[in-house]
């Protein structure tokens, strides 16, 4: 009898925004009999200078010629050529077919770390194709249909995949032709500790202080905020905004630019903020707004990507239509003038948080269909990577 496998891989790239490590931290925990094997793309030396040439051409042919401008263009798109996609997956099939592995995970939907023969299981907080649902300008540019093809494929080679959102798990159903019992929303977690916002003064919702936290000033849509600003200053001239993150050059009373901070240093501004507020165009999750919930500050932002599953309308903070400055600086202005109700949307935010944006929950929700899955694939086989057409037919197929 074939010995078990005593080894999970789990397949990376760089940190993407604190997730990798605090969701590897609490994985182990979940599986504390088995090793993981942590595979980082950014060691695995997939290109080298003889690809130059032709992860050149590309990116001009997926792109366009502009896209070769500048290296950052370069850069931005080579990850979405089918080239690349390719030659990662190569190097991947390469490398994780050296060992047995109880499953494999990936974060995140650039690559295929899938290996015939196991389990395999991804985790992302979007889909390229959601890009097409954004109001307003595009800011990604769109993938050629051959990696969008190879994307497809896969979605297709993991026998589950996990989303951070209610968007993406119906993106992955509507877009790509997922059939819904192959795809779980399981959430992700908030990477700075809960602060009782009692501890911090009631006082601090009275000071009119907005903050926004976001490095790209324009896609978050800092210019409707200082558009708004201007008109919540005539209702209350006290009021000020803190811009931390970017440094977007702004000459207007009352605005301060803090710029670029380390993480654990943006925590002294949200202790001091009454409201947070970012009207972003284009979000795949959103990590700052769950920040700011444990922070207990109530929200103000737009209705788009995740933002719907946890900003609760009227309850916990406000949604506004894309670059609308008008209906931002109502809203803006209903929480500062009422310090109680600030309180009291914070407050919810806060629970929110503490019941379903942890990595221990994710984590506990990602290892129990990891457990059940894998347990199927023991019983039946590689074909269980055959997607099922319905719940009732998958539960038929593993009755026994």
């Amino acid at each position: 009898m074939k010995e078990p496998a005593k080894s999970f891989a789990f397949v990376k790239i760089g940190g993407f925004s604190g997730t990798n490590d605090r969701l590897l931290e609490h994985l182990r925990r979940q599986f504390p009999d088995l090793d993981a094997d942590v595979i980082d793309i950014q060691d695995l030396k997939v290109v080298n200078r003889s690809d130059a040439a032709r992860l050149l051409y590309s990116v001009a042919r997926d792109y366009g010629l502009a896209s070769c401008i500048t290296r950052s263009r370069v850069n931005s798109r080579v990850i979405r050529t089918a080239y690349c996609f390719r030659k990662i997956r190569e190097h991947l099939l390469r490398r994780l077919s050296q060992k047995q592995y109880l499953f494999t995970f990936q974060t995140q939907s650039l690559f295929d770390a899938s290996v015939p023969g196991t389990p395999h299981f991804l985790y992302t907080d979007h889909t390229h194709l959601l890009n097409l649902t954004y109001p307003g300008k595009r800011h990604t540019p769109m993938a050629s249909a051959e990696w969008v093809g190879l994307e497809r494929s896969m979605y297709q080679n993991s026998q589950l995949n996990f989303t951070m959102s209610a968007h993406v798990s119906r993106s992955l159903v509507e877009q790509y032709g997922c059939p819904p019992t192959r795809v779980e929303c399981v959430y992700a977690g908030c990477n700075v500790a809960r602060v009782d916002a009692g501890d911090l003064g009631l006082e601090r919702f009275a000071q009119k202080n907005i903050l926004f936290v976001g490095i790209d000033w324009h896609r978050k849509g800092g210019a409707v905020l200082l558009e708004a600003f201007h008109e919540v200053r005539r209702a209350h001239p006290t009021a000020q905004l803190t811009i931390v993150g970017c440094a977007p050059n702004v000459s207007m009373a009352g605005c301060r630019v803090v710029g670029r901070m380390q993480p654990a240093e943006v925590a002294r501004f949200y202790q001091t903020a009454s409201v947070f507020c970012m009207p972003t165009t284009v979000e795949p999750f959103g990590i700052v707004f769950l920040e700011a919930f444990a922070h207990g500050l109530p929200i103000v932002t737009t209705g788009i990507g995740a933002l719907p599953d946890f900003v609760e309308q009227g309850r916990s903070g406000y949604m506004v239509d894309c670059n609308d400055a008008a209906q931002l600086a109502s809203r803006l202005n209903e929480l500062l003038a009422d310090p109680a109700r600030c309180a009291a949307f914070g407050a919810r935010g806060q629970a929110l948080v503490g019941d379903r944006y942890t990595w221990h929950a994710t984590a506990e929700r990602l290892a129990a269909h990891i457990k059940r899955s894998v347990s199927v694939y023991a019983r039946v086989g590689q074909h269980t990577t055959c997607w099922p057409e319905t719940k009732a037919s998958f539960a038929a197929r593993f009755a026994t």
